[in-house]
């Protein structure tokens, strides 16, 4: 039964369920998002040899650290969403506005908490041992990144979400 034109609720549930399900492995803006992010994660392993010169697997999972993967997923994101839906589209607007939140977090907000939590930690292990706080368990120290480790990601996430939208 139609209603003003449209189909009633049983083809609309039925065409919706079937496009989105072919549409998560088609959306080139979410695997671009999501390789980019792996990849700057894995990109974390030889940056973290490069100037440490030790293996640290545990990079992969943690935040901070060269490159951003914050930056890299958000760029690649508004890099293929600009191509594919062009850059006046109204997604493209809102994902510039994501991305540019997120890097100035990652740039601002969470380095200043990361250097905030090393400077606590310092204090902390001059306490004396009687001290309630002197076994306190550490802060984390690494957690937001750099201005060239942003800029770093989103170099990363701008080149993966450019080479994703010509794979298509």
């Amino acid at each position: 039964m139609e209603i003003g034109g449209r189909a009633g609720p049983q083809t609309t549930t039925a065409s919706s369920s079937s496009s989105s399900s072919a549409m998560l492995p088609y959306n080139l803006p979410l695997l671009s998002a999501l390789l980019s992010f792996a990849i700057a994660q894995l990109l974390k392993l030889f940056t973290t040899w490069y100037k440490e010169k030790r293996w640290d697997s545990k990079r992969m999972l943690d935040s901070g650290g060269m490159p951003s993967s914050h930056s890299a997923t958000v760029t690649a994101l508004a890099v293929a969403i600009g191509l594919q839906e062009g850059t006046g589209s109204p997604a493209f607007a809102i994902v510039v506005v994501l991305a540019s939140v997120v890097m100035y977090d990652a740039s601002g907000v969470r380095l200043h908490a990361g250097r905030q939590a090393e400077l606590l930690n310092q204090i902390v292990c001059e306490f004396p041992p009687e001290h309630p706080l002197s076994s306190a368990r550490p802060l984390r120290e690494l957690l937001g990144h750099t201005h060239l480790q942003v800029v770093a990601g989103a170099i990363l996430g701008f080149i993966v979400g450019y080479l994703m939208r010509n794979t298509n």
